[in-house]
């Protein structure tokens, strides 16, 4: 089992910037991939960014340049840097976490709200 609570969310103006966190508890040694998705009203669940343990990065072409995620493995962390930021990044933010196998689940936070105001 893995627990995933997110913190960071807001409400931030047009141009402004935000760092979600998401704290990671449980099972971590079985954790081999986590990100974040996000879920705007009347829209698909979209998949924001990915890191897995080694480190690599992917992002969704719409936040590439804007959007920078890490983690922090001393203190069970990833973070979602989000800077640039407009209306259409208006969503509820949840991060996951992949486990390997045998496994191969995934756990997922409560999510947290960020608002872009224009």
């Amino acid at each position: 089992q893995v627990q995933l609570v997110e913190s960071g969310g807001g409400l931030v103006q047009l141009g402004g910037s935000l760092r979600l966190s998401c704290a990671a508890s449980g099972s971590i040694f079985s954790i081999n991939a986590m990100g974040w998705y996000r879920q705007a009203p009347g829209k698909q669940r979209e998949l924001v960014a990915s890191i897995t343990n080694g480190g690599t990065a992917n992002y969704a072409d719409s936040v590439k340049g804007r959007f920078t995620i890490s983690r922090d493995n001393a203190k069970n962390t990833m973070y979602l840097q989000m800077n640039s930021l407009n209306p259409e990044d208006t969503a509820i933010y949840l991060c996951y976490a992949r486990r390997r196998a045998p496994y191969n689940d995934n756990y997922w936070g409560q999510g947290t709200q960020v608002t872009v105001s224009s």
